[in-house]
């Protein structure tokens, strides 16, 4: 990208700040250049963004008007109110939402007819540049907009271009994913713990462990059962912890849980 953009956030919580940092990282833009909107008593985070050199403001209007991409960053809740406020100020932006279970054609039609709009579900692994991202295209982007887009969710993990209609199961596996993979992280450990090992050893076995793993996956290219059973020797101990596993409906469980996500994430958003 031959010049830094001016970018905003209306919204400064922790995944706007590592968003911020991920495209300040990249190149793609410098702390003066950005500028973000809280509200007055959220000062732990209004702190963080000045720390960056970010300007900050208790007004979203400034934010769109000193803004070429403004993300959408606040709670879902309040998105129509934050959207009315700068309706008169967003001719000709592109608007970047990340607020859960707010369709497309609601955040359009709280915006200017000159507005595009670019809808994106990324995940909290955000905060250290590996985030797992997707995004929509609104009736008005333009390819610009998606090549810009991609470019700068790349800058904190991968990033995809999907279906509107796939939005709710993506929040409910990659979304909500980090936590399942927490919980699995934990459970590993403790495992380790109650077998004899030290518990900072054993959280750091497994979360490498889940990490290694992950990658092999995503570099092989291979099947997981495949990867799976060149683990897995004949009356080995793997075969052995596999078959609890089985017997106890971890498989059942995890899809099961991703399964319970998308339907509460439909409900949310009323695609019942």
């Amino acid at each position: 990208m031959s010049r830094l953009l001016k970018i905003g956030f209306l919204g400064g919580g922790k995944m706007a700040q590592a968003m911020a940092n991920g495209f300040v990282s990249a190149g793609l833009t410098k702390g003066e250049q950005m500028t973000a909107s809280f509200h007055p008593s959220d000062v732990a985070n209004i702190e963080a963004f000045k720390s960056a050199g970010v300007k900050t403001f208790v007004d979203n209007l400034p934010v769109v008007k000193h803004s070429e991409v403004v993300f959408i960053s606040v709670k879902p809740t309040i998105v129509p109110t934050v959207l009315e406020n700068v309706k008169s100020a967003s001719d000709g932006k592109l608007f970047i939402s990340i607020a859960m279970g707010v369709t497309l054609k609601e955040l359009e039609k709280s915006l200017s007819l000159k507005a595009r709009v670019i809808r994106v579900m990324p995940n909290t692994p955000a905060l250290v540049r590996s985030g797992a991202s997707v995004y929509v295209r609104g009736s008005a982007a333009t390819a610009d907009d998606c090549v810009l887009t991609q470019s700068l969710l790349e800058a904190i993990g991968t990033c995809e271009e999907v279906a509107e209609n796939m939005m709710d199961p993506i929040t409910a596996l990659s979304g909500s994913g980090p936590a399942y993979i927490f919980v699995l992280i934990e459970a590993l450990a403790d495992g380790g713990v109650r077998m004899g090992l030290p518990r900072d050893l054993s959280y750091r076995l497994a979360s490498q462990t889940v990490l290694g793993s992950g990658q092999l996956v995503k570099e092989t290219g291979r099947h997981p059962g495949q990867l799976k059973d060149d683990v897995t020797s004949p009356a080995g101990s793997t075969a052995a912890g596999l078959a609890y596993l089985e017997q106890n409906a971890f498989r059942h469980a995890v899809a099961g849980a991703v399964e319970a996500a998308t339907l509460r994430c439909r409900q949310v958003s009323g695609n019942k």
